[in-house]
């Protein structure tokens, strides 16, 4: 399954409790060859960058940094699995880690606009 994500719009429709995404965000989502790329922010997060490699089946093998409301900067990687939904949109599951601050892990879900 080859997937392009250029130019699509994902929000944010579950995340765990110690992930800094706001459910009222959006990624706007650049792909250039098999590099993803995007800037975001909002919520607890002041300006925040992903870059990402599109592998086997659309999976985005992802690292991401990001500034939040209290100024720390904090650090991530993220495997985000896409499932195309019955509507043709994709649908990604995403299971990350912190690389800063505690390491804890926690998934969230995001859907393409």
């Amino acid at each position: 399954m080859e997937i392009n994500y250029h130019d699509k719009i994902f929000n944010p429709v579950s995340n765990s409790e110690n992930g800094e995404v706001d459910l009222t965000m959006h990624f706007h989502y650049k792909q250039e060859g098999n590099i993803v790329t995007s800037s975001y922010s909002g919520g607890r997060i002041r300006q925040g960058h992903l870059i990402a490699l599109v592998g086997e089946n659309g999976i985005l093998n992802m690292r991401y940094h990001q500034v939040n409301v209290q100024g720390e900067i904090m650090t991530g990687i993220c495997i985000s699995t896409p499932e195309i939904m019955p509507n043709g949109k994709i649908r990604l599951h995403e299971k990350w880690q912190w690389t800063a601050g505690d390491f804890s892990e926690g998934t969230s879900v995001l859907e393409e606009q």
